[in-house]
């Protein structure tokens, strides 16, 4: 099976890491990863965006550990476009978050009207922070909890020793 899945990637967070689990556990893997100048207008939020070859260095030395345990074959593609790479014929599955669904089906609206087949979606729940809401990119940006969900000293009432 052909799965693809996209996003900005930065930094990679435990929530990144269930999508490229539930992607790698689906078959080979590509990745399309936003461009330096489409990535500013995948953000709802203004903040900064590390350059595409720094977010394409991590995303695949995260992506690396995956393939190898799962035994599969995987690619990243840079995203031009918010469809991007999945509006190619060739993938089967595309892998998102659950705020990113309305954009798989919107893909599929745009494969039928090139007289392709819909991609099978699959949701990949959010991956919680210690304080139970959704672990995000923006909120390790802010230094409200780490890549992993823990919240910081600060954010979480733990005294830091100086």
């Amino acid at each position: 099976m052909e799965v693809a899945l996209g996003g900005t990637f930065d930094p990679v967070h435990d929530g990144h890491r269930a999508l490229f689990d539930r992607a790698f556990q689906l078959g080979d893997v590509t990745v399309g990863l936003t461009s330096d100048g489409l990535a500013p207008q995948t953000r709802e939020e203004d903040r900064p965006i590390r350059p595409y070859d720094s977010r394409f260095r991590a995303l695949d030395s995260e992506l690396a550990e995956y393939a190898e345990e799962h035994g599969r074959a995987y690619e990243i593609r840079r995203l031009e476009e918010p469809t991007g790479i999945a509006t190619r014929a060739d993938f089967d599955v595309l892998v998102v978050s659950p705020e990113t669904e309305a954009g798989g089906r919107r893909i599929n609206d745009l494969r039928s009207q090139h007289g392709r087949e819909p991609l099978e979606i699959e949701v990949v729940d959010h991956v919680l922070a210690e304080d139970g809401d959704p672990i995000s990119s923006t909120r390790i940006i802010r230094g409200e909890i780490d890549e992993h969900g823990r919240l910081t000293p600060e954010r979480s009432g733990r005294r830091v020793r100086e």
